[in-house]
């Protein structure tokens, strides 16, 4: 397995000479080298928003911004301010444009963050605080996702994550699967359609798992931080293991931009948001984080490589395994899917550890664990230590075992409520049947009679 040391080598051709109309030789160099270079980008992102975060709580105070505790799921006892998505979003703004201009040595080769992805942060940053500004219907945010889903889909990032999946069954891109005719249908279309449908349903159930989970102070932020620096890890060593034809092309910097930018932002903004907070991330901030991250996972299949998406995923399991929760929990309730609780992971882990923090803390844990075996997953496919058929395997077993806990844990509650249903309605029936029967027999004859 591949260690982050100093002496991995990331190879990249050479820029050809004037005179070449070929690219010749390679360049080697550390990963620490190649981390160098992005450094700008990462202390920008960590800067601006520590910088803008108390401007930006000043400016929701000011605008009644703000989250009013109600005793029953917020429980924080004073009101506060919940913009602060929008300075974790000038963070990730200006990493994104300090990659344009300040990344020296061999990242200075790679290509710049697409227009594309650019466009989807702002769609989803505007949907989200329209929300948080004017309270919209769910279904004016998640037209937003989509739109941020589909400016993906316009520039193929993303399309490609179906491939590695199918193609063991569909052939390769250009296999003629249905003939009719002038009209033909090939595997690449299905393989195209798929992903864009593939993207779409990550965007979506990405951007809404990390906002359900963003219930604690500092539990999105810091839960977000852990998986930006386990998806660095694997960006990093998937950089340092291909060659690459034409170094701008490539999405390798990126991912590195990506997560170096999310990281900066996040670590910024903690110091505000960490328990007790003085500023929420409101819908801005998750709805921005899950769909950065989700973006990051997506990349990783650039060329395909479904395995390394599935991988993304198991590091992204704890809103994965919170959301299958809630939707499970709901649907077992009969209770429409929008509808706020408090059974979410976080609430359970408040009441089982009797505080925010511990509760966070023991969060972290987790999302470490799973961000560990994922790195360890991906990093053993990258250097091709184990088949990828036993990649999938370990996450169908990680996976559905959350599915499982989920669907017992959503059982669970169901016959709890309906033991407590059924208890209630005895208590009533023995309430009222002494006095019907403890009539005098006298009485009794009279009425019959």
């Amino acid at each position: 397995m591949s260690q982050l040391t100093s002496d991995m080598p990331v190879r990249l051709p050479e820029l050809p000479s004037p005179d070449s109309s070929t690219m010749v030789g390679s360049m080697a160099f550390s990963a620490i080298e190649f981390l160098n270079g992005y450094a700008l980008v990462f202390l920008s992102a960590f800067l601006v928003t520590l910088l803008a975060t108390p401007f930006v709580r000043r400016l929701a105070i000011s605008m009644d911004i703000i989250d009013r505790p109600d005793e029953a799921r917020k429980l924080h006892k004073f009101p506060i301010a919940y913009l602060g998505g929008f300075a974790v979003f000038l963070g990730v703004m200006t990493a994104i444009g300090t990659s344009l201009f300040m990344v020296d040595g061999p990242g200075g080769l790679l290509g710049p963050v697409p227009l594309s992805i650019v466009i989807g942060i702002l769609a989803i940053t505007f949907t989200g605080l329209a929300d948080d500004v004017w309270g919209w219907d769910p279904r004016l945010k998640i037209a937003g996702q989509l739109v941020a889903a589909a400016a993906l889909a316009i520039q193929d990032i993303g399309t490609r994550v179906a491939e590695g999946a199918l193609a063991p069954f569909l052939g390769e891109a250009g296999t003629t699967l249905v003939s009719m005719g002038p009209m033909s249908v090939e595997s690449g279309d299905v393989f195209y359609w798929t992903g864009t449908a593939l993207i779409a349903l990550f965007v979506l159930g990405g951007c809404n798992a990390m906002n359900l989970i963003d219930g604690l102070d500092g539990l999105c932020s810091g839960t977000a931080a852990i998986m930006a620096t386990a998806l660095l890890v694997l960006s990093i060593a998937l950089a340092a293991g291909v060659d690459f034809d034409d170094p701008f092309d490539s999405m390798a910097g990126t991912r590195v931009v990506l997560c170096l930018a999310l990281l900066g932002a996040v670590l910024g903004f903690l110091p505000w948001n960490f328990n007790p907070a003085v500023i929420f991330l409101g819908d801005c901030g998750s709805l921005l984080i899950g769909y950065l991250l989700v973006v990051i996972i997506l990349l990783l299949g650039e060329h395909g490589e479904t395995h390394l998406v599935i991988a993304g995923l198991i590091i992204f399991a704890l809103p994965i395994m919170d959301t299958a929760l809630a939707i499970l929990r709901r649907k077992l309730a009969g209770v429409s899917m929008s509808q706020a609780d408090a059974n979410h992971i976080h609430h359970l882990a408040k009441r089982s550890l009797g505080g925010v923090k511990s509760a966070v803390v023991a969060l972290y844990g987790v999302t470490l664990l799973f961000g560990t075996f994922g790195v360890i997953l991906g990093m053993l496919a990258i250097e091709q230590v184990v088949r990828l058929r036993l990649i999938y395997a370990a996450a169908i077993v990680a996976f559905g075992g959350i599915g499982a806990v989920a669907l017992k844990s959503a059982l669970r509650n169901r016959w709890m409520a309906q033991g407590t249903a059924v208890s209630s309605g005895r208590a009533e029936h023995a309430k009222t049947t002494p006095t019907n029967s403890a009539e005098p027999a006298s009485e009794q004859k009279a009425q019959s009679a």
